[in-house]
């Protein structure tokens, strides 16, 4: 309950945020020309995501969970796709499987991190081990979804790392 409501929350403001930015932009230099990598302080109205999974049918159920709230500007079946998508693109938002081929999401988000990527990173898996929650934090992850909760909880995730809050799923027990 408490994550539906801060993320109802969350969207008000930003609709207020919206129309304030809307009367600001002709006084304003375009998205191109300057640095708009969300604080806590600013969000972009609409994030923009990159989805990394090495299943074709999970990328599309997870760009229909996306399409009403974030802009999908890419997508990758393997961490090694993934870093190159991401690092050429720049998305607000990575979200990354842990098991694919090639690289692995895990060791794809170390290399991200390593590379100072300023791309928020969710995963979204089916591994609900608390050790594979604690590598993805320790890779600087700020989600851990599971993919049983995906209709529920990607979307609360994903918002909550944009504001630079730390989203796991409630279901999964560390300790």
């Amino acid at each position: 309950m408490k994550v539906a409501g801060r993320h109802t929350f969350t969207k008000t403001i930003l609709l207020s945020w919206s129309l304030t930015t809307v009367q600001m932009d002709s006084n304003s230099r375009s998205r191109q020309d300057r640095d708009d990598r969300p604080t806590k302080e600013t969000v972009p109205i609409i994030p923009r995501v990159v989805l990394a999974d090495d299943q074709k049918e999970m990328l599309r159920a997870i760009v229909l969970a996306l399409r009403d709230e974030f802009r999908v500007v890419g997508t990758a079946e393997n961490g090694t796709e993934a870093i190159d998508i991401t690092t050429r693109l720049c998305p607000d938002v990575l979200v990354l499987d842990i098991c694919m081929p090639v690289e692995n999401g895990l060791t794809a988000a170390y290399h991200l991190r390593d590379l100072g990527s300023k791309t928020k990173v969710i995963f979204l898996t089916v591994n609900h081990d608390p050790e594979f929650v604690e590598a993805a934090m320790s890779a600087g992850a700020l989600g851990y979804v599971l993919k049983q909760s995906l209709a529920a909880e990607l979307v609360p995730a994903i918002w909550s790392a944009m504001h630079g809050n730390v989203f796991i799923s409630p279901s999964i027990h560390l300790y």
